[in-house]
């Protein structure tokens, strides 16, 4: 099990309410040493939230860990919400709450969109970068979102591609992003609820090397389904609101900043070219391959490799 390879339990030792825009409000949570080495940690998604388990990842005695709910997510209010929610945005809510926290510099961790959301917000204030853990690369480049709601991870999940499909019309299905993207932001209630929970367990079923019922059942729940769904598909119906292999193209600027990349070998929902791409483009980077592991981070492999890589800050930086 992932859990052994994880610190135990915590509790926050203060939550924050952060009004970031005349429609947003963030909800943000501290935990472990006040006084420790700032870390971020930046969920998935769009539209995941964090969980409590996520506290776990780091050494509570070393580190002031700071969680937070992008736009319309988890406790952030107003829920599912599209208006004002775009990747320029979520980079400035980070930066929002750098400065509310006072905190001058300080570590990222980030798995899937939080991976590409860390890139693009170190691209921007590499000044303010302690370093970054990576999980599960995702570059969000057009070839990235066709591999996963076109044609790519169909043919290892054949049963649950059906599933998937199943809400859209056949003469859609040629751009399904698009056609999901109609229904999710449709009037009819009924269908936006289907929709929301096919797009959500897709990929909570395909994101463990061996599908996790628990897993399934957290992404099909329908208020985490609605968010997810929504945001995500809002954000690639909209190429992420970035240019074409920005990421790749902007390499240069974070190459002098501590990098470890974690990515699962079998990885279905962000296939591991992703992460070796981003290795090349920053050669100074760490690259762990982990051969037993899926998108999770909750496969064993790959949280006690994230583990690890925290360990190893820790020592760097404290």
């Amino acid at each position: 099990m992932f859990a052994q390879y994880l610190y135990s339990p915590i509790e926050p030792f203060v939550q924050h309410s952060l009004q970031v825009d005349s429609t947003h409000t963030l909800h943000i949570e501290e935990c472990g040493n006040p006084f420790g080495i700032p870390v971020l940690f930046v969920h998935g998604g769009p539209g995941g939230g964090y969980a409590p388990i996520h506290r776990q990842f780091f050494d509570p005695a070393v580190y002031r860990i700071v969680l937070f709910d992008q736009r319309g997510c988890g406790k952030s209010r107003p829920h599912a919400c599209l208006t004002n929610n775009t990747t320029a945005h979520l980079i400035e809510d980070i930066e929002k709450i750098r400065r509310h926290l006072q905190i001058d510099k300080w570590l990222l961790f980030g798995g899937s969109w939080g991976s590409t959301l860390s890139l693009l917000y170190a691209q921007t204030y590499p000044e303010r970068i302690l370093g970054l853990i990576l999980r599960g690369i995702f570059l969000c480049r057009d070839q990235d979102l066709a591999w996963f709601y076109q044609k790519g991870a169909d043919t290892f999940f054949p049963e649950y591609w059906e599933d998937f499909i199943a809400p859209i019309e056949p003469d859609k299905r040629n751009d399904m992003i698009a056609a999901y993207y109609e229904q999710l932001t449709s009037d009819n209630e009924v269908a936006r609820m289907r929709a929301a929970e096919a797009w959500s367990v897709w990929e909570g079923r395909t994101s463990n090397i061996e599908t996790d019922q628990s897993t399934v059942n957290h992404f099909g729940e329908p208020f985490h389904a609605l968010a997810m769904a929504r945001i995500e598909c809002h954000y690639f119906q909209h190429q992420a609101f970035i240019e074409p292999n920005q990421i790749i193209n902007n390499a240069s600027s974070i190459s002098h900043l501590p990098m470890t990349i974690v990515h699962g070998r079998y990885d279905m929902v962000c296939p591991v070219n992703q992460a070796f791409e981003l290795h090349k483009a920053l050669p100074n980077s760490k690259l762990v391959i982990c051969n037993h592991s899926g998108h999770s981070a909750m496969e064993p492999e790959t949280a006690k490799a994230l583990v690890s890589a925290t360990e190893w800050y820790a020592e760097l930086l404290g």
